[in-house]
């Protein structure tokens, strides 16, 4: 009993750190297939891309990180990016649109906003944007696109929520992108086939959730 007595705090201090180290380990996987997700799903939609694809969407993404509390502690970033079509000193690229998804209001997108573009003086409501000037992306891994291809990027921020405690690994934030290219879809306009309003969209500017979306 004695050997127990002064073991076991020294188990149950492994066995802990064990399962908290497990838990950060699903949570990374589990988060890197939620930006896999998103922007695969958004490429998907072919011929067009609605509002209402958007919601759907997003839902997959709430059911997927259901088990790690996902919605209220992250922030998903889902960018449209092309060429702008242009040659020249104006050829570029841009941010055509933006939509954002989560309760976390700590974060932003680190590669640009909707209507940020590389081209130097372009016209409102366009805002020039050098960072996208060799793409959109990390430097050194960034991501181009030509012709009328599209990219759908996505940016994933997610606070980890522990399984027992902080003290096993602090404050950790685990940061994800993905992004692909819209199959069989020439037209990159998001469209809002159903009339959604506008104080209902999963625009930038909400924090927004499956269970308290948009205009609730």
């Amino acid at each position: 009993m004695i050997e127990f007595a002064f073991t076991a705090p020294i188990l149950l201090t492994v066995g802990l750190t064990g399962l908290e180290t497990a838990h950060l380990a699903t949570s990374h996987m589990q988060v890197s297939q939620i930006a896999m997700l998103a922007a695969d799903n958004a490429s998907r939609a072919r011929e067009t891309i609605d509002e209402a694809d958007i919601r759907e969407i997003f839902t997959g993404l709430d059911l997927t990180g259901d088990s790690i509390i996902f919605s209220e502690n992250a922030r998903v970033i889902l960018s449209n990016f092309e060429h702008n079509g242009k040659s020249g000193a104006d050829e570029g690229y841009w941010i055509r649109w933006q939509r954002c998804y989560g309760g976390n209001t700590k974060y932003s997108s680190s590669f640009g906003a909707e209507n940020d573009t590389s081209e130097n003086g372009a016209s409102s409501p366009l805002n020039y944007n050098p960072d996208l000037e060799d793409g959109i992306g990390p430097a050194g891994n960034k991501l181009t696109t030509s012709g009328s291809n599209g990219i759908n990027f996505v940016e994933v921020i997610y606070d980890y929520k522990p399984l027992i405690s902080e003290r096993f690994f602090g404050d950790v934030v685990l940061r994800y992108q993905s992004a692909f290219v819209a199959r069989e879809r020439n037209d990159h306009v998001l469209r809002n086939a159903s009339n959604i309003p506008a104080s209902k969209l999963w625009t930038c500017d909400t924090y927004a959730t499956i269970d308290n979306p948009p205009g609730s």
